[in-house]
């Protein structure tokens, strides 16, 4: 929505390079035309003719949480600055930046303005090949386990297994069975009869029936004890179960989501967990990486996170590129809860501005806590750690290149304006070096 026509095709065009498709709102019929489409982010140009500012202002009364990209300082001093102050605003600079551009695009592609939920965000190899998974295992009933290290985000999988699905408008039900003490998790997962035991003063629903038509999510199933194990193994089989202390037996349509920390092979091999019970949860595993090895995927995890606890503020805080490489260099023993902690401590000591290497806690720069090459944090197969004893110098600058755009290629499943991006290119130049050195596509 741009009164200026020339800046408003100047735009259009660079929104093309980047893949997506711009609509150009040329009167206030033509904006609210597009006003109720999902995939919209409204870019806020100069608005000087009113048709298009009373426009504008009645898309944003029906859709409260759309993001708007802006231009025109004198925004704050109209409807629309008044408009603009509940919502997911950022400001672009001029002349327009593609760098910023991008930034900006992806930061309203990944907001979730009414809850704000977190999404499995990145485009590391190892996070596209979960997605994959999820998309491929959310419209079966098959049982799925989640397995990688605490912090990973393994209930996140579950979530989005659960809304990709066709239970997505029934109960998710989340429990962790390693926070619950032994003799009350029978009680938590299938409910109890008044008087059962001391304690039991009135009739309790299970998780499993709280979850009756939808999924449950048995968090940390490793620690669950033998005698359990068994209980549970009875419900896969049979889909039925019996409240403690009564003898009805109650069936159960459920789709089960189990996830663990711990190595249940290892587990099955010491006698601490059943092999049959191993064996019917992990009909459809998923392993989450852990953070050390999707470094690639930190900057958007970063901004992920900054708009999950600064919500509309979130474009007033950045990370440098000092900062940054710092933070990829770092061990993430907590992996994503560890990086959240860490965002939300800095939203709160920098509320604006940019965080330099030298505002972080010690412990991120510590040489103790860096990855060493070959500890999992270089690139397997960099070319660049090649020995150029008798190798030619263009020879190798060649062959670090092919590589290069193999890899990118890789890493983008062949889509060649995603490699582009990956390797700060322009497409153009992309599929000129594809043809040159002859790499299919």
């Amino acid at each position: 929505m741009d009164s200026d026509a020339s800046r408003a095709r100047e735009l259009g065009h660079r929104l093309r390079f980047l893949n997506y498709e711009p609509v150009f709102a040329e009167d206030p019929e033509r904006c609210r035309e597009f006003a109720g489409s999902p995939g919209v982010a409204v870019v806020l140009g100069e608005v000087s003719e009113p048709g298009i500012r009373q426009a504008f202002h009645d898309i944003a009364v029906r859709q409260p949480d759309l993001p708007v990209l802006h231009f025109d300082e004198m925004v704050s001093g109209c409807q629309i600055g008044t408009d603009l102050e509940n919502r997911p605003h950022w400001k672009l600079e001029a002349p327009i930046r593609r760098a910023q551009l991008t930034q900006l695009l992806r930061r309203a592609e990944r907001y979730d303005g009414a809850e704000r939920r977190q999404r499995i965000t990145g485009n590391s190899r190892p996070i596209r090949q979960v997605r994959q998974l999820i998309e491929q295992v959310a419209d079966y009933d098959t049982n799925v386990l989640i397995t990688g290290e605490s912090g990973t985000g393994k209930e996140l999988v579950a979530r989005t297994i659960h809304d990709l699905s066709d239970r997505a408008d029934k109960p998710f039900v989340p429990i962790n069975c390693g926070a619950i003490p032994v003799d009350l998790l029978e009680s938590e997962l299938f409910g109890h009869k008044k008087g059962a035991f001391t304690g039991a003063i009135s009739d309790r629903t299970g998780r499993f029936e709280l979850a009756q038509d939808g999924t449950i999510f048995l968090d940390e199933i490793g620690d669950m004890s033998l005698d359990m194990q068994v209980k549970l193994l009875r419900v896969l089989q049979e889909r039925s179960f019996e409240r403690v202390g009564s003898n009805d037996t109650r069936q159960c349509n459920v789709r089960i989501i189990a996830a663990t920390h711990r190595d249940l092979p290892e587990a099955v091999e010491n006698g601490a967990f059943r092999e049959d019970l191993y064996y019917r949860l992990s009909v459809f595993p998923i392993e989450m990486p852990p953070l050390y090895k999707r470094k690639s995927d930190l900057p958007q995890l970063l901004d992920e996170l900054l708009i999950h606890h600064q919500g509309a503020n979130a474009g007033n805080l950045r990370v440098s590129q000092d900062a940054l490489q710092v933070l990829s260099g770092y061990t993430w023993p907590g992996n994503i809860r560890e990086l959240s902690n860490l965002v939300e401590r800095l939203a709160i000591l920098f509320p604006e501005g940019e965080i330099s290497a030298d505002d972080l806690p010690a412990k991120y720069s510590d040489p103790a806590n860096q990855r060493q090459d070959g500890d999992g944090n270089a690139d397997s197969g960099d070319a660049a750690l090649m020995t150029l004893t008798g190798v030619s110098l263009k020879l190798h600058l060649r062959e670090i290149e092919v590589e290069l755009i193999r890899k990118a290629m890789a890493e983008a499943e062949g889509v060649v304006a995603a490699a582009a991006r990956l390797l700060n290119m322009r497409r153009t130049t992309l599929v000129e070096k594809l043809a040159k050195y002859k790499i299919s596509h």
